[in-house]
């Protein structure tokens, strides 16, 4: 990964967007795809779009997500606490203890509070819902407090960007910057090539709350197929249970799903795409459902082709979650292969 990739994906990394409150963020990935886009675009929601304008009639669109998991201020105790709510699926297991800071007007520091140890009846130790945690940001009672924070106000935890060995790195919300990461970088590749297909780039809102803003974007755009890169568990740390273990490894390539909303026309073009290019793709089974916004593209309109591409992760919805940045520059070269073979592998539908 060059150092002005590298540098795009450390400014998502630390420009926090959970669901509903992704403004900051999108602004930093439009920065970015205005560069080498034929044009951008947002919707009321701030759903962000940039193209690539071929000359053929098929459009693909590259999409990912642009909201984190996070926490959102619901009430403000008498003492000054603040008492919050989940965004999305956050942790109850690992919340505690944690450097946190409220997006007020004014960005406000706190901690998630944690009784000491010495202090705790360890005996029947249990972990406390989310809601009943609370943030101390250091005041004296609700007056003061008030006049720093709104109910209402998001909060997600501080954390810092940081190599691991080799080509590791760990930072809170690589779900899913690394999706929006790729789908800029495949555009990029579409356009450096100057592939026949038009081609979408896609920074969708609110996926980790039901995937609404790609049923939004699904039915304004209506490309004519959707590939959604998202994280996907990596399972080869050794705490994974053992029903739950299975061949994703971090560093093996970007993983094409099979199985329920992605299209086996888009598989086999992932495929086909991934061989032409020189990248490993691992497989993974999703028999239900994929949890990522294919699930909204799938269903929108009449049916839009579908295909869920993963990047391995590790520790998932945690502020320490791990990548391998070979995967993301894997998936970046198998976004514009899929885009340079879109033409030919069009229509999408199924032969029957």
């Amino acid at each position: 990964m060059d150092d002005d990739r590298r540098a795009f994906l450390t400014d998502l990394l630390t420009t926090p967007s959970p669901s509903g409150f992704e403004a900051v963020g999108q602004r930093v990935w439009l920065d970015y795809v205005r560069d080498f886009a034929d044009d951008v675009w947002t919707d009321d929601y701030g759903n962000a779009v940039a193209v690539h304008e071929g000359s053929a009639d098929v459009s693909i669109a590259f999409t990912g997500h642009a909201d984190e998991i996070g926490f959102i201020v619901r009430d403000i105790t008498e003492e000054g606490f603040l008492r919050i709510a989940p965004i999305g699926g956050a942790d109850r297991t690992v919340s505690k203890g944690q450097h946190v800071t409220v997006h007020a007007a004014t960005p406000v520091a706190g901690v998630v509070g944690q009784t000491a140890i010495h202090l705790r009846d360890r005996e029947e130790e249990s972990y406390d819902d989310i809601e009943e945690q609370f943030v101390d940001v250091g005041v004296e009672g609700r007056e003061e407090a008030e006049g720093l924070v709104e109910v209402g106000d998001p909060v997600t935890v501080e954390t810092r960007v940081r190599p691991l060995h080799g080509t590791r790195l760990a930072a809170r919300g690589m779900d899913n910057r690394v999706g929006v990461w790729s789908a800029a970088e495949g555009l990029r590749a579409a356009v450096e090539a100057d592939v026949d297909a038009t081609v979408y780039a896609v920074s969708t809102v609110q996926e980790e709350v039901g995937v609404q803003g790609a049923k939004m974007i699904g039915f304004d755009l209506d490309p004519d197929a959707a590939v959604a890169v998202d994280v996907t568990h990596a399972t080869d740390n050794p705490d994974v249970p053992g029903k739950r273990t299975g061949p994703v490894e971090l560093g093996g390539g970007p993983v094409v799903s099979r199985g329920s909303a992605n299209h086996p026309s888009l598989v086999e073009l992932a495929r086909d795409s991934a061989d032409a290019a020189d990248v490993d793709v691992q497989l993974q089974a999703t028999g239900t459902r994929t949890g990522t916004d294919a699930d909204a593209f799938y269903t929108a309109r009449s049916g839009i082709p579908a295909l869920n591409l993963g990047i391995p992760n590790r520790y998932m919805h945690t502020p320490v979650e791990v990548i391998d940045t070979t995967d993301l520059d894997a998936a970046a070269d198998l976004l514009g292969s899929v885009a340079a073979r879109a033409g030919d592998a069009a229509p999408f539908g199924l032969d029957l």
